[in-house]
């Protein structure tokens, strides 16, 4: 009886990557990004150049930190100074403002790496909006990431929809609502809900920006730009990139049909 259990488990663990790894991304997903087991680093002009590309290195780095491997790159003083004439940033992040969710840390990047907006549940509105196109035009960013977090404050008051929450809070919660609506609509356990309300809200979120017009929605279906999501696991310290956002990508359609 010991000894099948052993199998039953093994045969488990097998069949599921992320509890052994605790980066949990799809066989389409590696074959589209290219992704390379074992390997941790990618270079940073190729990422600026193809969002394709800087998507691997994001993923690398945040597997470096998760592992405790990080290399803390351009971090010194020099690199500081040689920022000072200009930024080219390969990628945004679209973040919570949660203390826990520390963005150059946990994908181990440095100094001009990330052009980085956060606010609670990372709720936008026009300056966001600004702040993002500004630096899809001005600085050539290709890539943007919507990335929340497990256990996220913002979503979970949107859950409990509080009768009268304090200043403009409610704005928050107004903004995360639809979400929570569509995660206890699947009357789930009070545990799996919030995930389920998380992951939610940063595909709505995704949505929204490859909609906005007049900047995103055209740079977005002319595939100069990527947008997509992802939720940090505060337990693992692995993002883990939504798949439904990756293979809604044009890019990952197109290499598909050119297979």
């Amino acid at each position: 009886m010991k000894t099948k259990l052993i199998y039953i488990i093994l045969a488990f663990l097998s069949f599921s990557p992320g509890l052994l790894s605790g980066q949990v991304i799809s066989p389409s997903v590696e074959k589209f990004l290219n992704l390379e087991k074992n390997q941790y680093f990618a270079d940073r002009d190729s990422a600026y150049a193809d969002p394709v590309y800087g998507l691997k290195k994001l993923i690398y780095g945040n597997r470096r930190f998760a592992e405790d491997k990080s290399i803390n790159p351009r971090q010194t003083d020099q690199d500081l100074k040689n920022t000072e004439a200009g930024q080219a940033p390969f990628a945004i992040i679209i973040g919570c403002a949660d203390s826990r969710v520390p963005n150059e840390i946990i994908f181990d990047q440095g100094v001009g790496d990330l052009f980085i907006t956060r606010t609670a549940g990372q709720v936008m509105a026009e300056a966001s909006f600004g702040t993002i196109e500004y630096a899809v035009e001005v600085l050539k960013t290709r890539l943007i990431v919507v990335l929340g977090h497990q256990s996220c404050g913002a979503v979970d008051a949107a859950m409990k929809l509080p009768a009268n929450p304090p200043g403009h809070v409610v704005t928050l919660i107004n903004s995360i609502k639809p979400a929570s609506l569509r995660a206890k609509a699947q009357n789930l356990p009070a545990k799996e809900v919030l995930d389920v309300a998380i992951k939610e809200n940063v595909i709505e979120q995704v949505k929204m920006l490859r909609g906005l017009e007049p900047v995103l929605s055209r740079k977005f279906d002319g595939e100069d730009i990527l947008i997509v999501g992802a939720v940090y696991d505060l337990q693992t310290g692995y993002v883990n990139f939504i798949e439904e956002t990756i293979t809604s990508l044009p890019a990952f359609n197109a290499s598909l049909a050119s297979k």
